[in-house]
């Protein structure tokens, strides 16, 4: 197949280290997170790849298929904190040789005819026409926190704004502005906020999300603010009724007042997420046995139940921060420790979300903030390792409309270069837009009034974002 290019992929690359001090966003109290959904953009006239590099391909098709009506109303985003290597992956290259391949050398096939992946995620093979993957994700930033920024806003780092991540967008566009009305908070990370950049940037600390804290693989999830260490719901129950007993105020001033109902309420429904139904959402041991070991009893895997029990409520945006991933040394001994616990909770997830006819409305996004050097690092002191890489990488999609089954774009024989179509990440962000419908064109509230639009454009410096037609 000739390589198509879009756009020369060279006109990405910046710096790999961009300080993100000269970024500024406005410091505010947290307040109530809230969460929403952004805008979309664009269209896009390339040639799908169906198959991978190391199969057969599918036959070309010529005309791009029309953008389906959107349907997604939650994403679960995978956040792989670190970068994940494309060749041990979704994007393996056993003829590139030991020095590339490493000890991962009969890559799986899949249940998509010509589609292999990684020999570490058997039960993902066995998912495939449920996902479509993209090998051929670029931007050329090396940095952690500057290629983060890039992946999760879909613009470059070091202008004056710090612009907020899709999760922010989402709470603002999908979020209780948007009539969101569930007690749980629009946008939830499990379990702790990726801390490479201000996930909200400038739309404020109302747009952060709520991050758990606490291990759901543990005996019992501690949820913080919602699960108190040693106190049981008795007591809990116990210390609520003293309080009651003790508001002397509300006991003196007449029923009706408006401030005190307002309080009253509050009060109401931080005891419905501690007592209440809307707090047994944490509760994993309403789940069998048997599905809590589907999943895999890490914390990464009932991080993925715990995900799936999140949609069911309508939550709009949850992360799973899942790290571990930034192998400079003993690279081939972590992925061992660590593609088996992606494979089992993520082929989990996707298996019980189609089940539950719950798949079309949600978007499962997985992959991290770069790739890894194709050429291992034998030498002193790496001894094995891969370094940060950000000229390709592969990102799994599936879900919410997305077309399963698919491969986009392609890397080298090496995975060292991108050959075929390729993808920044401000197209997906603009893709994962369109599922959810929101407007390409709408306004993000900047707090100088500034006219910034929900997808980069090139009147506000930024490239244009194109929707993945191929994969919709």
């Amino acid at each position: 197949m000739t390589p198509h290019h879009s756009e020369d992929p060279r006109l990405w690359n910046l710096p790999a280290e961009i300080a993100l001090l000269g970024l500024r966003a406005p410091m505010t109290r947290r307040e109530a997170i809230r969460l929403g959904v952004l805008g979309t953009a664009g269209a896009i006239l390339a040639r799908p790849r169906c198959a991978a590099a190391a199969g057969p391909v599918a036959p070309a098709v010529t005309t791009p298929p029309p953008l389906r009506a959107p349907t997604a109303k939650s994403v679960i985003q995978i956040w792989l904190w670190g970068g994940p290597c494309h060749l041990d992956t979704f994007d393996p290259k056993p003829d590139a040789g030991p020095d590339y391949c490493g000890p991962l050398r009969t890559p799986l096939a899949t249940n998509v005819p010509g589609m292999r992946i990684s020999e570490l995620l058997p039960l993902l093979a066995k998912q495939a026409d449920k996902y479509a993957l993209i090998r051929s994700m670029s931007h050329g930033v090396n940095g952690h926190e500057t290629a983060s920024y890039t992946v999760q806003t879909g613009r470059s780092s070091g202008g004056r704004d710090v612009f907020p991540g899709v999760g922010a967008v989402v709470s603002l566009f999908k979020g209780y502005d948007a009539g969101y009305k569930g007690l749980l908070p629009p946008y939830i990370v499990l379990t702790e906020l990726q801390g490479r950049f201000s996930e909200a940037g400038f739309l404020g600390s109302r747009y952060k999300p709520f991050a758990t804290g606490g291990d759901p693989g543990a005996q019992r999830f501690m949820v913080e603010g919602v699960v108190a260490p040693g106190i049981s719901n008795e007591r809990q129950e116990s210390r609520r009724e003293l309080l009651h007993q003790l508001n002397s105020l509300a006991h003196a001033i007449p029923d009706g007042n408006s401030r005190l109902a307002a309080l009253a309420q509050c009060e109401q429904d931080a005891y419905e997420m501690i007592l209440g139904d809307a707090g047994k959402v944490f509760d994993l041991d309403q789940e069998s046995s048997e599905v809590r070991d589907a999943y895999g009893r890490t914390t990464f895997g009932q991080s993925c139940l715990m995900a799936r029990r999140l949609v069911e409520r309508g939550v709009p945006y949850i992360t799973i921060n899942f790290k571990g991933w930034d192998t400079h040394k003993q690279h081939f001994q972590i992925m061992r420790r660590k593609l088996p616990e992606l494979d089992r909770g993520l082929a989990t997830l996707l298996q019980e979300l189609s089940q539950r006819g719950l798949l079309d409305s949600t978007i499962v996004w997985a992959g991290g903030e770069f790739g890894r050097t194709p050429k291992i690092l034998w030498e002193a002191p790496w001894g094995g390792g891969r370094n940060h890489f950000g000229k390709v990488f592969s990102t799994l999609i599936a879900g919410g409309g997305f077309r399963g089954g698919q491969v986009l774009g392609a890397s080298d024989a090496r995975g060292e270069d991108v050959v075929e179509r390729p993808v920044h990440p401000s197209d997906l962000i603009a893709s994962v837009y369109q599922r959810l419908g929101i407007d390409p064109a709408a306004r993000l509230p900047h707090p100088e009034g500034n006219d910034v639009r929900a997808i980069p454009a090139p009147t506000d410096g930024g490239r244009r974002a194109e929707v993945l037609r191929e994969l919709i």
